[in-house]
């Protein structure tokens, strides 16, 4: 099992385990179908037996319950909130409240290290060499090079942005930490900067041989990348993360791919322009790119009206990557950051999102995902690789909203 649902419960009456066990199967059966009825799940071994204390205060009842789930995150937490749900225990009313979700991994992680710990310290007391000295040559061999403060404004890099023949320039301290992990000590960050590049970035691309741009693969790299050359740094290589991922999310082999994947930055900037042709030329899959002056947008004539106070959070949602769901009445339903989009979207079970207002890529998997929730429209900072458009979903991006 991964995690234990525990829950505490109060019943206005004298009851058993077996009342308690059989109010919870009985009141959550089919609630979201056989996929999640707890007796099927129990069959399958996705959930484990359930396990009641009990105790009688008074005319009153209450106690304790703990739910074994080999289920995902989200799933486990479905099941949390259907046993919450109970309101009835025999004739009873009763109260079920969720008082933690334990993950029996981290726990036994946490055994295992305090048991490391233990082994290490008696094993120091039975050598007779420097335990600490061996420790300490062998992580400096090994071990993630550690994150300094460069130049006047404290950027943050790796500690061979100085020495190394190459330079990798990253948007933010968790991109540098990232690539330090799997071992590129000749990075640094321009922290974020999208209306003026420090100093210290612009003087270093001029000292190195060859200066790598290595950007996040949203909106926010673009801006980033725009800024850099307005900046008159020298960018020799363009280097993206996939589309809609950021670099401190990467694992080492997606790093690496991406470095070995990177353009010169004439090439990068011929295909930008390429596909802004393309795109000019087939106006329904406008791709916003920063690095080139984007051509004037015909007026667009929407199929949905958009309220004034909701253009102007469109407005205001460019280059924060955050989104936004509204119900059928443009109320705001929820706020979140546009990776927990499609996770968000997934976990879905009612019709409450009707229009997606998001500063990130409309993509294939997301247009046919909303079509399946019966999202109505999306706006989008732009448009990524949509071969085939669901009738029954409308996508825009910002500056069809902005130029309208």
């Amino acid at each position: 099992m991964k995690y234990n649902i525990v829950l505490k419960f109060e019943v206005d009456g004298i009851v058993d385990k077996p009342d308690v066990i059989g109010a919870i199967f009985g009141q959550t059966e089919n609630l979201f179908g056989e996929e999640f009825d707890l007796r099927e799940l129990q069959d399958k071994g996705r959930i484990g037996r359930i396990v009641v204390e009990i105790k009688q205060k008074g005319n009153k009842t209450e106690g304790e319950i703990v739910i074994p789930s080999n289920l995902d995150k989200i799933e486990t937490s479905l099941i949390a909130a259907m046993v919450e749900n109970v309101d009835k225990v025999g004739p009873y009313n009763s109260t079920f409240q969720l008082k933690e979700i334990q993950d029996i991994r981290a726990e036994r992680i946490n055994k295992i290290i305090e048991r490391a710990k233990q082994i290490l310290s008696t094993w120091s007391k039975e050598k007779t060499f420097d335990i600490k000295e061996v420790i300490y040559q062998i992580s400096s061999a090994v071990r993630t090079a550690e994150l300094i403060e460069y130049g006047p404004e404290k950027l943050p890099a790796g500690p061979d942005v100085d020495k190394d023949p190459n330079l990798i320039i990253v948007e933010g301290r968790a991109d540098v930490i990232n690539l330090l992990r799997y071992g590129y000590k000749n990075v640094i960050a321009v922290e974020g900067a999208q209306e003026k590049i420090p100093q210290t970035v612009i003087e270093l691309s001029k000292q190195k041989k060859t200066v790598i741009a290595f950007l996040d693969g949203d909106h926010g790299g673009d801006l980033i990348l725009k800024e850099l050359l307005s900046h008159n740094v020298k960018i020799d290589y363009v280097a993206r993360a996939p589309q809609g991922r950021e670099v401190e999310e990467l694992t080492g082999k997606e790093i690496a791919k991406a470095l070995s994947n990177m353009m010169p930055l004439p090439q990068y900037l011929k295909k930008v322009q390429e596909a802004q042709k393309l795109e000019t030329q087939q106006p329904s899959a406008v791709e916003a790119t920063p690095q080139i002056q984007q051509p004037v947008q015909p007026t667009i004539t929407l199929t949905i009206n958009l309220p004034a106070n909701v253009i102007e959070e469109t407005k205001k949602l460019v280059g924060t990557l955050q989104g936004v769901f509204y119900d059928s009445n443009w109320n705001v339903v929820d706020r979140v950051q546009v990776r927990e989009i499609i996770p968000k979207l997934e976990s879905l079970q009612d019709n409450k999102v009707t229009y997606i207002i998001f500063d990130g890529v409309i993509t294939q998997r997301l247009v046919e995902l909303a079509s399946q929730k019966e999202i109505k429209l999306i706006i989008g900072a732009r448009i990524g690789g949509i071969t085939k458009k669901p009738e029954n979903v409308e996508i825009l991006t910002f500056n069809d909203i902005i130029s309208s």
